[in-house]
């Protein structure tokens, strides 16, 4: 069903613990996962711990160890820009079944979820996006 997952990933606990979701699903579908860490672009970025590209690439290569360590294969992408721009722009790029992405915790109201970056790629997505609280 979902032959390739695209799972973005920050420093944030959230998309750790989104990654064991990932995980189980990559297993269960035998999917392609590709891993994606955006390096934020700008004066000033929404998390400045993802200005940095040798931060984002030692994020992506830890990631890329944990999901190795547990039997999941996986490719990884780092990119610079707007992460909600840059997460669907590579979703459509890979022809992404899904995107598994954890939430930072701010939930979906109204007036913050129209800045954040989940409900930006939930609204501009080209394919379905599974949200881990």
């Amino acid at each position: 069903m979902f032959k390739t997952i695209l799972f973005p990933i920050d420093m944030s606990p959230e998309a750790q613990q989104a990654a064991h979701l990932a995980i189980d699903l990559v297993k269960q579908h035998q999917s392609q996962l590709v891993l994606l860490s955006v390096v934020e672009t700008g004066d000033s970025p929404e998390h400045p711990e993802q200005a940095s590209q040798e931060a984002v690439a030692a994020l992506l290569n830890q990631a890329h160890s944990l999901f190795e360590q547990q039997g999941v294969q996986s490719k990884t992408i780092e990119r610079e820009g707007q992460p909600a721009f840059v997460i669907c722009d590579v979703a459509d790029e890979i022809d992404a079944d899904l995107i598994v992405m954890g939430c930072r915790g701010v939930g979906l109201i109204e007036e913050v979820a129209q800045e954040s970056v989940t409900n930006r790629v939930i609204n501009l997505s080209p394919c379905p996006v599974l949200i881990v609280p």
